[in-house]
This record gives C-alpha cells, structure tokens and sequence, in this order.
C-alpha cells in the first residue's frame, strides 16, 4: 500500500516534482558546475589510494599566484580570484575591457587520518594537483594471518 498526500484542496500533493521544475535554470537541468549565483565553479576529481588522497581541480588560464589553499582543522579551503584590465586606445576611441574570476570549494578531510604537515600543490596545464597523505597509522594494513593456538 502507498500514501498519497492531498493537500486541503484535495489536489495530489507534488511537491519535488513542481520545486525541481521551478527552482532550476531552465536550460541548466544537469550541470552541476554551476553555483546559485550563476557563476562556475570548476570540477573537481578526488582519488584515493593506500597512501594519499589526490585532489585535481580543472581551473584553466589561472596562474599559481591566483590561488589560496588554506587548512583549518579539517576543512580544505581552496579558493581563487583572477581580475584582468585591458585598454585599447585607437583613433578616436577608447576600449576597456574587465574581467573578474573567482571560485572557492571546500573540502572536509576525514579526521585523525591526513598528515596535515605534509600537503603539497602544484599547478601545471590549467590543472591543480592537491596530495595529501595519509598518516602512517591510518594506512589500510595488508592482510594478515592470524594463527590458531
């Protein structure tokens, strides 16, 4: 047996049907590369293996300087902001343009198992590549066997 909900008019109640339908963009159904102030926000690849995580953030034409990474118990804050001014004078008229680029993702690492000390970034291609290890005792043990006395 299913539940039906009315509401007092005695309609069908559809709630995540019509707030999905009105609270999207309408041309924007399936990225999610979007933040709710229309700007972008770049994708983001995590990898896990037994001694690190590996973080790579796609924020192509940025420079390394454009970047803050900043760790505060375990949130990893990774933010950026690029601003470019360009004039152009000819003949009689003037053109300026301006430019202004910022995102911030936020990370929560698992606790008591990154070596905080020791994360490194680098940025190459338009890539940013985050590693972040894992501390000894927190490394996945291989499996051993146990004998019987």
């Amino acid at each position: 047996m299913s539940l039906i909900k009315r509401n007092p008019n005695g309609y069908l109640a559809l709630p995540g049907l019509f707030d999905d339908f009105f609270n999207r963009e309408l041309f924007n159904w399936g990225n999610n590369n979007y933040s709710s102030t229309s700007t972008t926000v770049p994708s983001v690849n995590i990898r896990e293996d037994e001694d690190a995580y590996e973080v790579q953030i796609a924020a192509p034409g940025m420079d390394k300087k454009d970047f803050e990474i900043k760790l505060d118990g375990n949130l990893l804050t990774i933010s950026s902001s690029k601003q470019d001014t360009s004039e152009k004078k000819q003949d009689n008229f003037t053109r300026r343009e301006f430019s202004y680029q910022s995102f911030q993702r936020s990370l929560e690492l698992p606790k008591d198992v990154v070596d905080q000390d020791n994360i490194n970034a680098k940025y190459e291609n338009g890539l940013l590549l985050l590693t972040i290890p894992k501390k000894e005792d927190a490394k996945q043990k291989p499996p051993r066997l146990i004998e019987i006395s």
